[in-house]
């Protein structure tokens, strides 16, 4: 074989070995998931018992992988198409192939925060919060009606709400229900320290009746800095052996959150939740009381008022009265505002 044969079986040696060496560069490095017009990270939810191609199928239908081929080939080389585990993980922007298809055949599933509030019934906690996981609502709405796994938290199927605390936390989407009501368990425990059972105590209360009173505090009023006055309200009514006379209780005992102003008509109603009925606190919490309405029932202002309506310039906040004349001389001037401004509560 001539030199020149040699040298040109070379340089066409070497050039392959370069383009493959780019190619399979280009396979494992450069960006392949998320790139272009997708500008934003992607969460990849991969179901127990999802196969490569229900991985692909999911990738696919948000244009996730930019060379599918590529993609597929390096997965297979990998050993990752055989290796699927279920969770939730993040694509990055821009993520190769190779880091990619790391993270996902290692199950390093990222944690998906959540954050929840505004809630008032059972079933709506269960519904919002159980569509967060894997599990779904119906196992969670299993065990939160089970007497026998409330009673383990310490509660029964009406107060077991009492655990759920308004917050932010940090879950993997495969958490089981049992483990996620384990974890709300420790989160309560951790909220109620001993400076805040004693205070409780103080106040003769359980922590379960100190939620339900800052239920209603949170349905009354959303500003924090009122909220311990608002409290101090209710805990004179309740000193003073009178009916509480909380509007939000009777919308709660009626199920019906559409009604802006409680009337007669509704007083009437025969339910524990009916505090122009029966005296004292209703069996639970109205909702999920954030944890400022829960340490302004546990800091609440001492003082001689004993009713409150809202503030005729519509800040928000209320007016405060000791006796029920001045409380009727406060409602009249913000009813007459509400007229004025042609305003149905």
């Amino acid at each position: 074989m001539s030199r020149t044969v040699v040298t040109a079986i070379l340089i066409i040696a070497s050039v392959l070995l370069a383009t493959f060496s780019f190619y399979g560069w280009q396979i494992f490095k450069t960006p392949n998931l998320q790139v272009g017009e997708n500008d934003k990270d992607f969460e990849l939810f991969i179901p127990r018992g999802a196969t490569f191609k229900t991985v692909m199928d999911s990738l696919d239908a948000h244009d996730v992988v930019h060379d599918k081929m590529s993609f597929r080939f390096l997965a297979r080389f990998m050993k990752y198409t055989d290796n699927v585990k279920n969770g939730r993980y993040v694509i990055k922007k821009e993520m190769s192939n190779q880091d990619a298809i790391r993270k996902l055949r290692s199950g390093a599933q990222d944690p998906m925060k959540l954050t929840f509030n505004n809630i008032r019934l059972k079933d709506e906690l269960i519904a919002k919060l159980g569509s967060k996981f894997e599990f779904g609502p119906q196992p969670l709405d299993s065990l939160l009606k089970d007497p026998a796994v409330c009673e383990r938290y310490g509660f029964d199927t009406t107060t077991i709400m009492c655990m759920f605390l308004p917050n932010t936390y940090e879950f993997f989407w495969t958490t089981s229900a049992t483990n996620f009501l384990d974890r709300m368990g420790k989160e309560y425990k951790k909220f109620w320290t001993p400076e805040r059972q004693q205070k409780a105590k103080n106040m003769g209360l359980t922590q379960t009746q100190v939620q339900t009173l800052a239920s209603i505090v949170e349905s009354e009023s959303k500003k924090t800095d009122e909220k311990p006055r608002v409290a101090g309200v209710y805990w004179n009514r309740l000193q003073k052996g009178m009916l509480l006379e909380a509007d939000p209780t009777l919308v709660f005992a009626h199920r019906d959150f559409s009604i802006r102003r409680v009337l007669n008509v509704h007083k009437l109603i025969d339910s524990p939740y009916n505090t122009y009925r029966f005296k004292g606190l209703p069996p639970g919490p109205i909702n999920l009381p954030t944890l400022s309405s829960i340490d302004a029932v546990l800091n609440h202002e001492n003082h001689d008022y004993l009713y409150f309506v809202a503030k005729s310039d519509f800040s928000g906040y209320h007016t405060f009265a000791k006796t029920y004349e001045e409380h009727i001389n406060n409602a009249r001037i913000y009813h007459a505002e509400l007229n004025k401004r042609g305003i149905m509560k």
